[in-house]
């Protein structure tokens, strides 16, 4: 599926059709699904048709399903380069510094 040539209802749609490839793979119905997952059959039943669902109901129909170490390939961390580790030298930034150099109009006419 190249999802760049995709509008969302069309990537939606090949989820559910994954979905249910899924949920028939492991040999569920969607009521034993809805089950496990503790959604109801619609639920299942709008997921497979592509339907808006909530990443809360994706992310329980995947557990169900078995499959949900598979969100590791969406929200993969490759965690910070080997020049950012030595950059850091061990510390783990705590906070964004915003853009140097850019200062607020309000500041330049302050003085004591």
């Amino acid at each position: 599926m190249d999802i760049y040539k995709k509008t969302v209802e069309q990537a939606q749609k090949a989820l559910g059709e994954r979905l249910r490839a899924a949920r028939l793979a492991a040999n569920l119905t969607q009521k034993a699904l809805a089950e496990s997952a503790g959604v109801s059959q619609k639920t299942v039943a709008n997921a497979e048709d592509g339907q808006n669902i909530s990443v809360e109901t994706l992310l329980l129909l995947l557990r169900s399903l078995g499959r949900l170490s598979e969100i590791e390939q969406v929200l993969h961390d490759d965690g910070p380069s080997p020049i950012e580790l030595a950059r850091r030298q061990g510390h783990q930034r705590q906070r964004a510094s915003g853009a140097r150099g850019a200062r607020d109009e309000t500041d330049k006419d302050w003085r004591w």
